[in-house]
């Protein structure tokens, strides 16, 4: 018979940690009776907390309007925590996972004004293929990266170099572009089958933040054969776990 083993939280720190989520949520300035009511906290308890916030710089209460917000000590806590979480050096270890485990190249794509830009492979070791691209290519729409990027970009420049992409559709390639793009948004995976080089295919998930941006997306390369065309495909899964967990990193909630 075996046990579960329970993490003990600190109350305290919790209810304090629940008032930064409601003041972030919310996105706008609160009352003192709007997060009591959204806390269900009496008066003298909250009024505890939200002095002791204020004091550490976490909660900032406007003197004029007697209305909360987030402090300026966060925005100085999460400008050292992205610092200290380069993209590239969180994802790294995961890519190396997937490609024990798949056998397959693994490929991070960041955004940049020409489209995805890879910035990192990870090649399989049990065969070499051309996979018609390495470090610093710009992969096209055509690709599974170009429909993610498509699907869940929202920076201007990327809308011009999509613009151009499409400029070289026509009628019918556009229809069915607008379809994967729809599926690719539900699913948060998208695959194409030899878009670039004969035999070789891909599928591609996205990496996004708290402000449900893309900051990259995670590629898998490898001969047609090998690489599964849906997101049901246990290998599909596995990836979408890991993008999941790397968003949430970045505080990516769905």
């Amino acid at each position: 018979m075996t046990t579960e083993t329970k993490t003990v939280g600190i109350q305290s720190l919790q209810i304090g940690l629940n008032i930064l989520e409601i003041l972030a949520r919310e996105k706008e300035p609160l009352k003192f009776t709007d997060i009591q009511n959204l806390t269900a906290m009496t008066k003298s308890n909250l009024y505890k907390y939200l002095s002791t916030l204020s004091q550490f710089g976490l909660v900032y209460r406007n003197p004029y309007t007697n209305a909360y917000t987030l402090g300026h000590k966060l925005v100085q806590l999460g400008n050292a925590a992205l610092g200290q979480s380069s993209l590239i050096e969180v994802v790294i270890p995961y890519i190396k996972k997937i490609t024990d485990k798949t056998n397959l190249t693994v490929l991070l794509a960041v955004p940049s004004k020409n489209g995805p830009l890879i910035s990192y492979i990870q090649s399989a070791d049990d065969y070499g293929i051309n996979i018609g691209a390495q470090i610093g290519t710009h992969l096209p729409l055509s690709s599974s990266t170009g429909v993610v990027f498509s699907a869940f970009e929202k920076d201007v420049r990327l809308k011009e170099w999509e613009e151009a992409e499409l400029s070289r559709f026509n009628e019918s390639e556009l229809q069915q572009f607008q379809a994967e793009k729809e599926k690719t948004r539900g699913m948060f995976f998208a695959s194409k089958t030899e878009p670039l080089i004969k035999h070789v295919s891909s599928f591609c998930v996205p990496l996004l933040n708290f402000n449900n941006e893309l900051i990259g997306a995670i590629t898998i390369v490898g001969i047609t054969e090998t690489v599964p065309k849906s997101a049901n495909h246990p290998t599909g899964q596995y990836v979408l776990s890991i993008a999941k967990e790397i968003s949430e990193y970045f505080g990516f909630k769905k």
